[in-house]
């Protein structure tokens, strides 16, 4: 290198002794030199295991049962290669071993769409290699560094720095993999899924101990949970016996009693309540029209979204704000206006149309009462979005 360079630097003086290094030398077999080696294993990199004869016209020094004989014989069939990878593949298996809750590829994973709001939660996840996406851009700031003997102090420190940042992003990225692994947060509906078996305290409590769940182990976290989930029953049934007590209840025949006639006053309260809007709606027959269709819908099990006008000048909700909201810039201006009147954000929206377009395309035509039954949301947004999905011709009605 200071030969190179045409000047002495550092330590390198012009009167020092050199040696002119070659790669005539054998390592393997003594009819194959270092440098034939390299040809050898670069060939075989460029034109691909078993295409012996594209190798040897690449190397141009030996021939094609040559390549392969001294290849299968110094690189396959190695004893020395042999006990290596049998080592690292028993270091793989004790490290395997040593898991809490081992994630099982076998299992069939979610395998959402390209770019969806499901994939994007599922932190990219590829069921094909069972990896997800997490700092793939660590090797970057990497991929340029050369350590070389003619580094200053200074630059040689940095290199070091920046190979130390490397490997303290790569144990990142395998800790998060294994905290998502373990925990099972792969497949996120069925995370979802398993959380809604608690009552609605115990879902609370889950959401906020979430954070805490890469401290403990995946078995420990969920004994963990399970043992609120029993401290809220516990509370709530001490509750509800101290109201028998406050009533003067001292046997569980009489408490029977107590709840029936608890809730037939409940819901004689409620019947007072409805009369009362009645007589609050009797003078305005339009007003009085949506709250009938109000009730109605409430005695169908759907939830009401007509409006009733009050005196209390309550207005409607005011239009959704789509900015900063993922799935907007796919959007044209007709379908954000409908997010905004219907108050649906772009990714959902997307979901639903791609569901309805697809069972359109299988069908050859759609009903309301398909889409109602394929998107499970309010009745009154289904239906807007459906008549504007064939209002703008994405779908046909059946």
């Amino acid at each position: 290198q200071c030969f190179t360079r045409g000047f002495e630097y550092k330590k390198h003086q012009s009167d020092h002794t050199y040696e002119i290094m070659t790669s005539d030398f054998p390592v393997l077999d003594p009819n194959w030199t270092a440098q034939e080696e390299m040809a050898l294993l670069e060939a075989v990199m460029d034109c691909g295991f078993g295409n012996w004869q594209d190798v040897a016209n690449q190397m141009c020094t030996k021939s094609k049962e040559e390549c392969e004989k001294h290849y299968m014989k110094h690189f396959i069939n190695n004893p020395l290669f042999a006990s290596t990878l049998l080592n690292l593949k028993q270091a793989e298996e004790a490290q395997q071993n040593e898991t809490a809750i081992p994630f099982h590829p076998a299992d069939d994973p979610p395998r959402p769409t390209f770019d969806s709001l499901l994939s994007r939660d599922m932190a990219g996840y590829m069921p094909a290699r069972a990896d997800f996406e997490f700092d793939n851009y660590a090797e970057w700031d990497l991929r340029d560094i050369d350590f070389v003997e003619d580094d200053s102090d200074i630059l040689h420190a940095l290199k070091i720095a920046v190979v130390d940042i490397y490997h303290s992003r790569l144990k990142e990225r395998q800790r998060r993999k294994k905290i998502i692994r373990d925990h099972g947060l792969i497949n996120l509906r069925k995370f979802q899924i398993l959380e809604r078996r608690y009552p609605k305290e115990v879902q609370d409590l889950y959401e906020t101990m979430r954070r805490f769940a890469r401290i403990l182990g995946p078995v420990e976290h969920d004994k963990f949970i399970e043992s609120h989930a029993l401290e809220f029953e516990l509370r709530r049934e001490i509750k509800r016996l101290q109201e028998y007590r406050a009533a003067g209840i001292t046997n569980f025949c009489s408490a029977r009693t107590y709840d029936h006639l608890k809730k037939t006053r409940d819901e004689e309260r409620l019947k007072r309540t409805m009369l009362s809007e009645v007589l609050q709606y009797i003078q305005d027959s339009s007003a009085c029209q949506q709250w009938l269709s109000r009730q109605a819908d409430i005695d169908s099990g759907l939830t009401p979204t007509v409006p009733v006008p009050s005196n209390s000048g309550r207005r409607s909700a005011p239009p959704l704000n789509l900015t900063g909201l993922p799935g907007t810039e796919k959007l044209n201006e007709k379908e954000k206006e409908l997010c905004q009147m219907v108050r649906l954000v772009p990714g959902a929206y997307l979901e639903y149309k791609a569901a309805l377009v697809n069972e359109c395309n299988k069908q050859g035509g759609l009903r309301l009462a398909q889409a109602r039954a394929l998107i499970k949301i309010d009745v009154n947004k289904t239906r807007k979005i459906y008549d504007f999905l064939i209002r703008e011709g994405y779908i046909t009605k059946a």
